[in-house]
């Protein structure tokens, strides 16, 4: 349950380079490097249940591990995909409904941080949250 709490935006590596390979036009790529997103994160059991707040929008999600669900990332993108639990890792295997291309993606406590790191077409990056 380490993962619950609201955790904060603080500083991105390499975001703007992932957007770009993710096909994000430049003015949407310079509006998310600073969102402000928020995640708030309630986990029971294998129940997730993540409120997403930031700049451009607030949305609620709610999965189990290992179940397939439909996600529309902020940019309007159609992923499909699940989450699983790899020790204190979550990770995540999401594929694209535009390309059938693989977006990989994972949430892990480092320190006092949460780390979310994903990998599209040979580009990485990372988001660090403070939790609030």
């Amino acid at each position: 349950m380490a993962f619950n709490g609201t955790w904060k935006a603080e500083r991105n590596d390499n975001y703007d380079k992932f957007m770009e390979q993710m096909g994000v036009n430049v003015m949407k790529r310079k509006l998310a490097s600073h969102d402000n997103l928020k995640l708030t994160i309630h986990q029971d059991g294998d129940k997730f249940t993540i409120k997403e707040s930031s700049t451009f929008r607030t949305k609620e999600i709610e999965f189990t591990l290992g179940v397939a669900f439909d996600y529309v990332l902020a940019d309007g993108t159609e992923v499909n995909g699940s989450w699983v639990c790899e020790g204190n890792k979550l990770v995540g295997k999401f594929t694209r409904k535009d390309n059938n291309k693989e977006l990989l993606t994972t949430r892990e406590i480092v320190g006092d941080e949460l780390v979310q790191a994903y990998s599209y077409e040979g580009v990485d990056a990372k988001r660090f949250f403070k939790k609030e």
